[in-house]
């Protein structure tokens, strides 16, 4: 029969390994709950919307808008009725809007315009238009395997405008951007001397909560590409569509000038039509090169 600081020994011995399998099972569970966390978040985890010169390979279905302008908050669908909805992760909270991507199918290419969110698509997943479908498939196949990249410097169907947000005011300030063809990086506001970038809401309009003051104002957006454009003498005017007089780039764009240096506010233009500067790099090569990889990057892909 063992004696007694035998036994005390060996029940301390049982005691150790029961709490190592306590801490074994505690450290599985969270990282269970870790990994279900990452698998079901609200944000996936490569969340970036389509750029640069990648070709992505998925599949396409089709709907229709009512010609509504979608959760890209447009006015309303393209005239050619050419629009895409992408699900959540290429959607990027809005970051995606108003770019174009190139979609080939069994019957050939369409481009079309981001639009709206498909909140059940998954990466790869593109919902077209019935009209876009129609022209790279047989609508009666439904689901077809394709092929996808964006546009760099898209054709667009006018200059760039704005429309300020209903309900905004002095003291609430929210901007849509249209016709700007490449996905936008950064919106910002100048109010009085000084730029107030703004924030870009999944719906598309860009926001300052605390408002810019009565307006007009300037505001300047640049792309994903470095591109920049600003306009001055938009209204506090809600609801209203505003056009600019120039693009972002191509056609109608200002030369390309030296680096900006902070200069004094401009007085707004008497013109109906707002004025607008664009400053463009030297070439947009090397940067559709890198863009894929930096916003993989920034996304932890």
């Amino acid at each position: 029969m063992p004696s007694g600081g035998a036994v005390r020994q060996h029940l301390a011995v049982l005691a150790g390994r029961r709490w190592v399998l306590i801490g074994a099972a505690a450290l599985l569970a969270a990282v269970t709950t870790a990994v279900l966390t990452l698998r079901s978040g609200p944000s996936p985890a490569c969340a970036a919307p389509p750029v640069g010169s990648t070709v992505h390979r998925g599949k396409a279905t089709f709907y229709d808008s009512k010609g509504e302008g979608g959760n890209c908050s447009f006015v309303s669908a393209p005239d050619d009725r050419l629009y895409v909805a992408l699900g959540p992760s290429e959607y990027s909270a809005g970051a995606a809007c108003g770019g174009y991507l190139d979609v080939t199918g069994p019957k050939g290419k369409v481009r079309v315009m981001v639009m709206d969110q498909c909140p059940e698509c998954q990466p790869g997943h593109l919902d077209l238009s019935k009209e876009a479908f129609a022209k790279i498939a047989n609508p009666v196949d439904g689901v077809v395997s394709i092929s996808y990249k964006a546009v760099t410097n898209p054709t667009v169907p006018g200059p760039l405008s704005f429309r300020i947000k209903e309900g905004a005011s002095r003291y609430w300030f929210a901007v849509l951007v249209a016709n700007h063809g490449n996905p936008l990086r950064s919106v910002e506001v100048r109010s009085g001397s000084t730029w107030r970038a703004t924030e870009r809401a999944e719906y598309n309009y860009w926001i300052y909560e605390s408002g810019l003051g009565p307006g007009p104002y300037t505001i300047r957006l640049t792309d994903v590409y470095g591109q920049r454009a600003t306009a001055t003498g938009i209204r506090m005017a809600p609801e209203q569509v505003q056009k600019a007089s120039v693009r972002l780039y191509g056609s109608g764009a200002a030369a390309p000038g030296p680096k900006p240096t902070p200069t004094p506010a401009r007085k707004p233009s008497t013109s109906p039509s707002p004025k607008a500067t664009t400053e463009a790099p030297p070439s947009l090569a090397p940067a559709a090169a890198v863009v894929d990889e930096q916003l993989g990057r920034a996304a932890g892909c």
